[in-house]
């Protein structure tokens, strides 16, 4: 069975669309992050024997502050991104003006490696320079590699922000909730959640869910008892 549509419409609006993916590598990679240094700290702090008081204060702190930090570091990639592309467009704009027999070379290369050849290369090669937006992208994408869509900075940042917020505060509801036993409550929390991101990710990927799911336990695992061995070092 399909995995999307193949009508008109829906093929113009998955080909000019602005970046869906992006905005999914943004969620998967801030509530791992989120839930994975989010109980580093509440392991460690456990381990180290002090009050549930200090670990919800640093749990979230490192929740708020953490989150906003990555969020901002997104934004900031993002944004360099898009500058860059900007930059490239302006450079390869200028030689369109200056070099336009070369870089209607460069184009009918771009057009070769993507397989035409013969009349059909020069026919759409002629086609496409004859309009300056389509030249330009094609040189921007055959030349750099940077894809048409344009990803977007802010939604980017919400989206890696909020994916932490909401995975980051698993391991600290016990604690919040003042259960009894909290620190193992949490510890059977964090890793279903650990297991859960991992689960959903092989949504979009090829590895069976188990596996995906396994293997984000693993690591977030791994983390958690690293950050546990150490704060027993500094229990009195």
């Amino acid at each position: 069975m399909a995995d999307h549509g193949h009508s008109d419409e829906e093929i113009r609006a998955r080909i000019t669309g602005d970046g869906v993916n992006g905005a999914l590598r943004d969620a998967i990679y801030g509530a791992i992050d989120g839930a994975v240094t989010t109980f580093a700290i509440v392991a460690g702090v456990a381990g180290a024997g002090l009050s549930p008081f200090v670990i919800v204060a640093l749990g979230i702190a490192n929740v708020l502050a953490d989150g906003f930090s990555m969020a901002a570091a997104n934004y900031s990639g993002i944004k360099a991104e898009q500058d860059n592309a900007r930059r490239l467009r302006k450079v390869e704009e200028r030689h369109i003006d200056l070099y336009p027999r070369g870089e209607w070379k460069e184009a009918r290369e771009i057009l070769a490696q993507k397989g035409l050849s013969g009349d059909v290369l020069e026919a759409a090669t002629e086609a496409i320079t004859k309009d300056r937006e389509k030249w330009i992208n094609l040189m921007i994408e055959g030349e750099y590699g940077i894809g048409s869509t344009t990803p977007r900075p802010l939604r980017g940042a919400l989206v890696t922000f909020g994916a932490f917020l909401a995975a980051g505060s698993i391991p600290l509801l016990p604690f919040l909730t003042g259960m009894e036993d909290a620190f193992r409550v949490s510890v059977v929390l964090t890793l279903a959640s650990f297991f859960g991101i991992g689960a959903t990710k092989s949504h979009w990927s090829l590895s069976p869910w188990w596996r995906s799911g396994l293997e984000t336990l693993a690591i977030g695992g791994t983390a958690a008892l690293i950050a546990y061995a150490v704060g027993t070092m500094f229990n009195a």
